[in-house]
């Protein structure tokens, strides 16, 4: 049997435990900060907490033991990215194999690096994709990116993947898979202000369109392979997010274009793109390009300076 932990139970970490359980040759475990998720997990084979009267497959294990990932051959990290590098500084002195370790989660750490170059691991690689939780745990085919060392790649697709119906694309570069995750929040965000300011679909993709473009230019200000943008982790999880109203990138986007006050201080719900526009924002103003980014700097002058919404739009759409 191969070991694989999943850390984290929310809604996407369940949905993948689940999916990976139907490979029999996998011993699958959820690492978790919730008691009461663990104990549902292990004594009902249900998280109540996130997927109500959905049961789980007998063979997933809840635990909030780190000693879990002493022997585990393959980590996947689905927590919030501003949480992964302390977890993994804490977890690396539990590994006494020499784990593959994935990231699952969109966002940069703290620091403004990429999650997979701030973790203290050896074999590192990311899994990015047009994934809801909801669509995964119920079985619908999906598909992923994964970036990093080609035998890693064929390792974990032959020893993980058989029978949980998951497709992988490959992308040797991985900071361009990572990066791409991080944007894709931060244009739902812009596509969805136009979306709740006219709900038209022309104004949707004539928005969607200019995103596309920004991302492949920042592909190319991080020195990434621009090519990614083809890939799952590109167009396909752009157009998943930014599209539908399962995206809560998209749905905060939609609020503020229908005129609603965003209240960071009070917003429980971890909304990705939001730090994304900080950070993007001041890097390509940093860098003396901004004016190559409309999109960016409207979403920048919107949250973060007090712009106001027709301003946004004027950028948006001309």
């Amino acid at each position: 049997m191969n070991k694989i932990v999943v850390a984290g139970s929310g809604t996407f970490g369940t949905a993948v435990a689940e999916r990976l359980s139907w490979n029999e040759n996998s011993e699958v475990y959820i690492h978790s900060i919730e008691e009461e998720v663990i104990r549902d997990i292990n004594e009902n084979h249900q998280n109540s907490k996130y997927f109500p009267a959905k049961f789980l497959n007998t063979k997933i294990t809840a635990t909030a033991d780190d000693g879990v990932f002493e022997d585990a051959d393959a980590i996947m990290l689905v927590i919030p990215s501003k949480a992964i590098v302390p977890f993994s500084e804490k977890i690396k002195a539990h590994t006494k194999k020499n784990p593959l370790i994935i990231n699952l989660a969109k966002g940069m750490s703290d620091t403004g690096a990429f999650i997979t170059e701030d973790i203290p691991f050896e074999r590192t690689a990311s899994m990015k994709g047009p994934t809801f939780a909801i669509e995964t745990i119920n079985g619908y085919p999906t598909s992923f990116t994964f970036g990093g060392r080609k035998k890693d790649f064929e390792y974990f697709k032959k020893t993980f993947l058989p029978n949980t119906g998951f497709t992988l694309d490959y992308s040797s570069d991985v900071r361009a898979v990572e990066l791409l995750s991080i944007l894709k929040n931060m244009y739902a965000i812009a596509i969805g202000v136009v979306s709740g300011k006219y709900g038209s679909p022309n104004v949707d993709f004539l928005v969607y369109t200019k995103a596309v473009n920004e991302m492949r230019l920042l592909l190319r200000l991080y020195g990434c392979d621009e090519n990614a943008i083809y890939r799952y982790c590109g167009i396909g999880d752009l157009g998943l997010t930014a599209l539908n109203d399962l995206s809560r990138n998209r749905t905060l986007g939609m609020l503020i274009g229908k005129g609603f006050a965003l209240d960071e201080k009070n917003n429980a719900t971890t909304i990705e793109g939001q730090r994304t526009i900080k950070l993007i924002g001041e890097k390509t103003r940093a860098e003396h390009v901004e004016k190559n980014f409309p999109l960016i700097q409207g979403l920048y002058t919107l949250l973060y300076e007090d712009g106001k919404l027709n301003d946004y739009l004027l950028k948006a759409l001309e």
